[in-house]
Order: C-alpha cells, then structure tokens, then sequence
C-alpha cells in the first residue's frame, strides 16, 4: 500500500477530538481535586486522603495520554513531511510510529476510564452502607 498525504492527515480530527477529550477530564479531576483539598483543610479525613492519592494516579495518566497523543500528532505531521518531500521509507516509519502512539493513548484512556468507574464504584458503596 502506498502512503499518500491524506492518509496520515485522518488521524488529526481523532487525535484532536481524544486531545480535548483527556483535556476535559484534566480539567473534571483538577476541579474536584481543588474540592477535596479544601474539604481536607477543614476536615483531615483520611478518606478524603486516599481520594486524592487515586486523583494524583489518575492525574499522572491522563498528562500520559496528553503526551502520547501530542507525539502521534506529531508523528502525523512528519510522515506528511517526509511523504512531501519524497521519504517514503521514512514517512512508512513516522506513520508507524504516529499509530503506535495513538494506540498508547487509547490503552491509557482505557486504564484511566477503568480507575474512575472504580472511584465511582467505591464511592457508591461507601454511600449504600
């Protein structure tokens, strides 16, 4: 299969629609974890504690999704770069490598989504008690 200049460029609406997905949810947990602080300020609960060491892991994966779908972004261009300037070899490797990172990503979204209905699960166990 030859590697043409519209392939590489389908996966920037994915990538930019999964970039703003990962934002929001940076965005969602940053919230709530400013929330429970201040709770944890007035309150010292060590629940509240273990909530926000499950926040911080999940913080850490989702700046790891934000990095690896930056980087298969980034791949993307370089592939059209290459293909552009006539590197097909090159552009077949970047291509490669675009792909692989936006899988990474996805298996981290997969993870991080798997901790947060965790997080949910407990919680609602928590209140049923």
């Amino acid at each position: 299969m030859e590697l043409s200049l519209t392939i590489p460029a389908l996966l920037f609406p994915a990538i930019s629609l999964s970039m703003l997905a990962y934002n929001a949810r940076y965005l969602a947990i940053a919230a709530l974890i400013r929330q429970l602080h201040k709770q944890y300020v007035e309150t010292h609960s060590k629940k509240l504690d273990l909530q926000v060491k499950q926040l911080q892991k999940r913080l850490s994966i989702i700046k790891n999704m934000q990095a690896v779908a930056i980087l298969s972004f980034l791949f993307s261009a370089i592939t059209m770069f290459l293909i552009y300037v006539g590197f097909t070899f090159w552009a077949n490797m970047a291509f490669g490598i675009s792909l692989m990172a936006l899988m990474l990503s996805l298996i981290l979204s997969l993870i991080e989504v798997q901790l947060s209905t965790k997080a949910l699960g407990i919680q609602l166990d928590d209140m049923g008690q």
